[in-house]
């Protein structure tokens, strides 16, 4: 496995995967890495998804949510990923945003190095709002009033090159010594 500071350099936001599942024991160690993201308080739940029908239902709600706000047509806004996650919070956390934020974060950066790739798809906030999205937590045993998503990501093997990091821009730093 590589090492924490070369994972956090390398990981990139990949746009496009192939259709192989990531295997269950892989996802099981990226999930867990998930749940140890810091956290005031333990008030994420991660959905994983890779039933074909839900990944699909899920596909489609995040475009038409982008078709709405964007005014054109997006295509697969998972990126032919075959496995969803989705981050969720309860709705009466102060701090779900930020808690949520770290457990994508974490899932990220265990992903690429157990050798699985990803990227972070917004709208989750909005999928969930949605009747069917509601349904779906519903269907998840989750009661759809008291939790807001946060974010998704996208999953799996790339399907082509790997995205190249830019250099940083160092005036980005300030150090007060």
């Amino acid at each position: 496995m590589k090492n924490t500071l070369q994972v956090l350099k390398e990981r990139r936001s990949v746009r496009g995967y192939t259709d192989k599942l990531v295997p269950e024991e892989t996802l099981d160690k990226i999930v867990e890495a998930g749940l140890y993201a810091p956290s005031t308080r333990q008030d994420t739940v991660l959905i994983v998804v890779q039933d074909p029908q839900t990944v699909a239902t899920l596909k489609k709600l995040n475009a038409r949510i982008v078709e709405e706000q964007r005014g054109q047509s997006s295509g697969d806004p998972y990126y032919g990923a075959p496995t969803i996650l989705a981050v969720i919070a309860k709705k009466s956390s102060s701090c779900a945003l930020y808690n949520g934020s770290l457990v994508l974060g974490n899932l990220m950066n265990a992903a690429h190095a157990l050798g699985v790739e990803s990227c972070w798809i917004h709208r989750a906030k909005e999928v969930f709002e949605l009747d069917e999205g509601k349904a779906l937590l519903s269907e998840w045993g989750l009661d759809a009033d008291e939790y807001i998503g946060i974010g998704n990501l996208a999953l799996g093997y790339p399907s082509g090159d790997y995205p190249v990091a830019e250099p940083r821009d160092a005036s980005r730093v300030i150090k007060v010594l």
